[in-house]
Order: C-alpha cells, then structure tokens, then sequence
C-alpha cells in the first residue's frame, strides 16, 4: 500500500508537470497537497516496515522529535493545502471576469509558501514543547510511531 501510494503521488505530480495544459492554480495545488501526502505517509511507514524486518519496535529520543515534527508538518500541510484549494473555485464562483488577474502565479505561489511556513512554525512549536520534557532524553519509545500520548505516559511511569 506504501508503495501504491507513493507511486500515486509521484505520478500525479509528473503528469501535472508534463502536461502544459495542467498548469492551472488547481493543479498546482493538487501536486503540492500530493508532496505534502507522499511526505505524510514517508514519516511513519519506512520506520514501521524496518522495524517489522527487524523485529525492533523502539524509536529513539532524537527519531521521535524528528518523527514527530515532520508528521505535525506534513499532517497540518494537508489540511492547509486542502484550504487553500477550496480558495481557488471560490474566486472562479464568485470573480469569474477577475478570476486571471486574482489567481495569477504569484498569489499561488505566496499561498502555498505561506501555509508551508505557517505550519513549519506551529510544528516546531510542537517539538520545542515535547523537547522541555527533561525526563525523555534517555528513554527509548517502545513505539514505531511518536506520538504525544507516549511520551506522557512515559512521564507518568
């Protein structure tokens, strides 16, 4: 299934390319909501499959910051991206003559840049904040995901 998706987006992304005719503001975003999808799903998955070839279910401290900064990041980017889809048949509806001048490159291009750094930021709050707690550093997660919830029980043992 990994792969399966993996491929999905990968091809997606280089039909959109490919194509002269895809390079819309809708299909602009679908490739970058399909980046920030293929992102999504590599964050956990590789370390779920190595762990099963491996027989080791444990992350470590710095592997789960990572882990978990990048799966907030790729998790809040779906989300943003699918908003700031929404933006472009909203201009189409109700700007219709406006709607070149509205949706030009640039504006897309800001959108898309500003939802990246938007939840680069909020992700990163994340991490500082799960970093602060002192009594992580040397434990390993038994876990092949990082979730929030792990860490806190660990604090309660």
């Amino acid at each position: 299934m990994y792969l399966v998706t993996g491929l999905g987006n990968l091809l997606l992304i280089l039909t959109i390319s490919s194509d002269s005719h895809l390079h819309t503001p809708m299909y602009f975003f679908l490739s970058i909501l399909s980046m920030a999808d293929l992102g999504f799903t590599s964050t956990t998955v590789p370390k779920m499959l190595l762990d099963i070839q491996t027989h080791s279910r444990v992350i470590s401290y710095v592997g789960c910051l990572i882990q978990l900064t990048l799966f907030n990041l790729f998790g809040y980017l779906d989300s943003a991206f699918l908003c700031v889809m929404a933006y472009d048949p909203f201009v189409a509806i109700c700007y219709p003559l406006h709607y070149q001048v509205i949706m030009n490159p640039r504006l897309c291009s800001l959108l898309v840049l500003g939802s990246f750094l938007f939840n680069l930021l909020d992700s990163q709050l994340h991490c500082v904040m799960m970093s602060h707690l002192t009594f992580c550093t040397k434990v390993e997660i038994p876990h092949f995901f990082c979730d929030p919830q792990s860490w806190l029980h660990i604090g309660s043992i």
